[in-house]
């Protein structure tokens, strides 16, 4: 943890901008809030797939892909099928701990809802988009996971870099794209400028805290996609925190708490100042 503090430290020497910028706890929560949906978006997928592909094999082939929402009170991941008329296949339906035992299965083939058509729609939009355009950029052992969100008026679909091997979290290389009411793409942008990679092992020890950096351009708060992964591999490893640095903020991330803490770069200063007067004590 020393370590990770003097690194802090060394990172933030440069001369503190002369307006301090204070912590806007509405956008802090509204961050959390849509990590926290795309968290059960891809937990009930996660679940949904595991699922499917150890109960259900003989729908593999008539099956053209998934995605989850939330329902009610639960998160529901349907499987759908291939052709341009896609149909629901299968959907498991979990309670807010994700377990496996608890899931309802409905296996029946059935037209969308209303609602899963629109995500069915915005997620084949983004598809699209991810093949067209060279913005979006996918690397060797890793996976893009389309994950559409509809919030009220608000849609969106949210591209996550995920590893296909173990012992890898990976921020970054992630994007945001948004839909008008008819889901046409109405914006689309990256959110990291890079990929940050982070190799973990379960039993280990000696990760306590890990960090990564944010440019402007990605912005003084966590991205939702960073409360999502965090909330994903968080409990697999070993960590306690997570610190992301940006231009003016500190967000700690407690992986048991599973909260969010932010300072400014100013509270920060104060503390390592603080911090190691009582080393030289």
């Amino acid at each position: 943890m020393r370590h990770l503090l003097l690194l802090l430290a060394i990172l933030f020497t440069p001369a503190i901008a002369a307006a301090q910028k204070q912590v806007n706890q509405k956008i802090r929560a509204q961050v959390l809030d849509e990590g926290y949906r795309l968290y059960r978006s891809e937990m009930a997928s996660w679940r949904g797939t595991d699922l499917f592909l150890e109960n259900h094999p003989e729908l593999r082939e008539k099956a053209g892909g998934y995605f989850s929402y939330a329902h009610n009170d639960s998160t529901r991941c349907i499987f759908f099928s291939k052709g341009e008329q896609p149909q629901a296949l299968i959907s498991f339906t979990f309670d807010n701990s994700f377990s496996t035992d608890g899931a309802k299965v409905a296996r029946q083939q059935r037209p969308f809802t209303n609602l899963e058509r629109d995500l069915y729609q915005m997620r084949r939009a983004a598809l699209a988009e991810i093949n067209a355009d060279t913005l979006f950029q996918q690397y060797n052992n890793t996976n893009l996971n389309l994950v559409p969100l509809i919030n009220g008026k608000e849609k969106k679909v949210y591209v996550l870099t995920g590893p296909q091997l173990h012992g890898v979290v990976i921020l970054g290389n992630d994007y945001l794209l948004t839909f008008d009411s008819n889901n046409k793409v109405r914006s689309k942008q990256k959110l990291h400028q890079n990929i940050i990679p982070i190799d973990f092992k379960a039993d280990s020890v000696q990760e306590a805290s890990t960090m990564h950096t944010h440019l402007p351009s990605t912005g003084d708060y966590m991205t939702p996609t960073d409360i999502c992964t965090l909330l994903l591999y968080g409990e697999m490893s070993q960590w306690k925190q997570h610190y992301t640095l940006s231009q003016d903020f500190i967000s700690i991330w407690d992986v048991e708490k599973r909260d969010l803490v932010m300072l400014t770069r100013k509270a920060w200063e104060k503390i390592m100042q603080h911090q190691e007067a009582k080393r030289q004590n």
